[in-house]
């Protein structure tokens, strides 16, 4: 007997990006991770249709987090490590295979808290990956506790009191680190973003996108925010857009701005090249 071949019909132009059969995901309603990724995306097919990248070389990778579980939805080559460790597997990955772009998408905690050492030292070589922050200011997953970028004085389950802690301004901090491309946008303008990412995508050396998002039910909530739309609108209010500043002028304060922009674009050699290039020099003086 033939087998009946059933066709699905695409419900959603960006279906072929995403392992639909996985679906639904598992993020909370008004959570900012999926306008993030949702941008992301685009950027990638808006550069794939203009003959700029080939999608078969993006390797996404996370660590651990609700954004790092984005790794197990994308039709990528895509990898979901242990926690903080997203960025040397990535690096691995690049030295090992100089053809793929590796896409780190993960958060604060996971990326500026656990794994911050391996993020500094990423910037400092200048290795070539693409490291996207959705910031949404805690540990989400594990229960909203206090994470490096958590502003002073705000409620977290480990700061009943209020977080006694100055925040990570992670814009200034990779700039003098060495990054090649410091962004920082936010979820409240998903065009712009989408921007970003069209440009860190082709470029080399390390690139670093921070995106201001929202964590409803494990941050807002705790801060008073009775609905998703609530904190959204909150964000939309603090972010500021400027253009043609400083990294170490980007203001990262709740109470009076959170600064978005472009505010590094260099475009040194990455990591791979330099060592490549050594490593041939090292083989051509032993022959």
């Amino acid at each position: 007997m033939e087998a009946i071949q059933v066709s699905v019909p695409r419900l959603h132009p960006l279906d072929d990006y995403l392992r639909t059969d996985r679906l639904p995901h598992t993020l909370c309603p008004g959570c900012g991770i999926g306008i993030a990724l949702n941008a992301f995306l685009r950027a990638v097919n808006e550069l794939s249709s203009e003959g700029k990248l080939d999608r078969r070389n993006i390797l996404f990778i996370g660590g651990i987090g609700c954004t790092a579980r984005m790794s197990m939805y994308t039709m990528f080559d895509s990898a979901h490590v242990t926690h903080g460790r997203a960025i040397p597997f990535a690096t691995g990955a690049r030295l090992a295979n100089p053809n793929i772009i590796p896409v780190v998408f993960s958060g604060d905690g996971d990326l500026a808290g656990i794994g911050g050492n391996h993020l500094i030292h990423a910037a400092r070589r200048n290795m070539d990956l693409l490291v996207v922050v959705i910031n949404n200011m805690t540990y989400g997953l594990t229960g909203g506790q206090l994470s490096p970028t958590t502003p002073t004085g705000h409620y977290t389950t480990t700061t009943p009191y209020g977080n006694p802690e100055r925040p990570f301004n992670l814009v200034p901090l990779i700039a003098a680190a060495g990054g090649n491309y410091v962004a920082r946008a936010s979820i409240t303008q998903p065009e712009v973003m989408k921007s970003y990412f069209k440009k860190a995508l082709i470029k080399e050396g390390f690139r670093f996108i921070e995106v201001v998002s929202t964590c409803p039910e494990n941050y807002g909530r705790h801060l008073g925010y009775k609905s998703p739309a609530d904190f959204y609108l909150k964000i939309k209010e603090v972010v500021k857009m400027r253009s043609g500043i400083k990294p170490w002028d980007a203001k990262y304060d709740w109470s009076s701005e959170i600064t978005i922009g472009e505010f590094i674009d260099r475009n040194e050699p990455g990591f791979s090249k330099s060592l490549y290039e050594q490593i041939s020099k090292v083989r051509n003086s032993e022959n």
